[in-house]
Order: C-alpha cells, then sequence, then structure tokens
C-alpha cells in the first residue's frame, strides 16, 4: 500500500480526525484504490499517530461507506460502480434543487457575496488544475445554499451522498478546463437568480449544475 510521505496535515485536529481526514482524501483522489487493503500499522506510521485513532477512523469510513471491515480479515476500500452514478446525482440535485428554491426567500446579501467569492476560488482552482480543491470550493459553495435554505433534512441527507459522490467528482475535475467552465457559468447563473429571488429559475440551475456532470461523466468513465 504505497502512502505518500509528502502530504499536508491540517492543524488544531486530534488525531482521529487528523487520520480521518486524510485517509477520506486519500480514498477520493485515488491515491489507495478501490479494493486496496487497509493495514492501520502502516497508516499509522505514515500518519504519525498510534493505531488506535487510525482504527477509530476506519470505523468511522466504515460508516460512511468508504471502507469494509471483515473483523478477523482485512479492511479494505469499498469499490464503487459505474452505474451508482445514474442513483447518486439524480438524487443529490434533486435535493440541492430543492434548497435553492427554498434559499431564495431567506438567503442574506451577505451569503450572496460569500457565494460570489467561492465561485471565483473554485474557478481559479480548475485554471490551476487543482481537481482536489476544486472540489472543496464547489462543496463549500453548495453547502451555503444549502444552509441558506434551513432545512436541517437535506443538510443531513446531502451531506452523506456527497462523500460518495466526491470520488466521482474529483474524476471529473481532473478533466481539462474546457470541461469543467460550464460549471463556474451556472454558479454565476444560479447567484443572479438567487439575488433576484426567481426560484424557479434557481431550483432549474442549481439541478442543471448537478445533472450535466453525471452525464459527461458516466461517458467518461
Amino acid at each position: 500500500m504505497p502512502i505518500p510521505s509528502n502530504f499536508s496535515t491540517p492543524v488544531r485536529m486530534s488525531a482521529k480526525e487528523r487520520a480521518l481526514s486524510q485517509i477520506q482524501r486519500w480514498i477520493i483522489d485515488g491515491t489507495i484504490q478501490p479494493g486496496e487493503k487497509l493495514i492501520d500499522a502502516e497508516l499509522a506510521e505514515a500518519l504519525g499517530v498510534s493505531r488506535t485513532p487510525v482504527r477509530e477512523a476506519l470505523q468511522l469510513l466504515e460508516v460512511q461507506g468508504l471502507v469494509e471491515m471483515h473483523p478477523g480479515k482485512d479492511t479494505k476500500v469499498r469499490t464503487i460502480e459505474k452505474d451508482d452514478i445514474l442513483k447518486m446525482y439524480p438524487t443529490l440535485a434533486a435535493l440541492h434543487a430543492l434548497a435553492a428554491e427554498l434559499a431564495t426567500g431567506l438567503i442574506l446579501p451577505a451569503q450572496i457575496e460569500q457565494l460570489k467569492e467561492l465561485n471565483a476560488r473554485f474557478s481559479e482552482a480548475i485554471e490551476r488544475e487543482q481537481p482536489y480543491q476544486a472540489m472543496e470550493w464547489d462543496e463549500q459553495f453548495h453547502n451555503l445554499i444549502v444552509e441558506a435554505s434551513d432545512n436541517p433534512y437535506i443538510a443531513s441527507y446531502s451531506a452523506s451522498l456527497q462523500i460518495h459522490i466526491r470520488r466521482f467528482k474529483y474524476v471529473f475535475l481532473k478533466q481539462p478546463v474546457t470541461g469543467t467552465r460550464s460549471s463556474v457559468e451556472e454558479h454565476a447563473a444560479l447567484i443572479d437568480a438567487l439575488e433576484q429571488k426567481d426560484a424557479g429559475t434557481a431550483s432549474a440551475v442549481m439541478k442543471q449544475n448537478l445533472i450535466r456532470p453525471m452525464g459527461e461523466l458516466y461517458a467518461l468513465i
């Protein structure tokens, strides 16, 4: 199990949180491949922590559905199926479209400005060919709209789905800039709809922003 040694570690995190964050990232960006065994001793050494926080992190990753633990045997990265794209994306699109519709009547001017800043950072990360950072800015953009919708059920279900979609989204955002520029433009159109308090357009653009890459990604994989 090749583990990079030149990764940056987040500050002010517990050992378990640090292990969870880094192993999750390695699974998402493909450093650790689907079906690959996860050996707690090797991970602990690479992360500079004891085996206990690594084991706790692996248990949480199992709950998230990213790993499979077989007591007495081994722990492996859960495999992903191409057809999962067609199940997860439409579900998240429906949730986020509803969030955008609800947010139009609730979003604050300061949140609109935050969305503009996040989209600018998202665009910059794409231009600089930083797919993981682009993915994080994109998620912050969507999560801010979910937060503005003031619906904890949307937030809860969407957070669960996003963990799995990240593995597919990373592949999409690694494509040439021309293949991802549409996402920046859709974000801008969504911001405009929210400013105009146009619930119908906001909902439609949000849905398109998720369904379009779903089709492109399915054809790519």
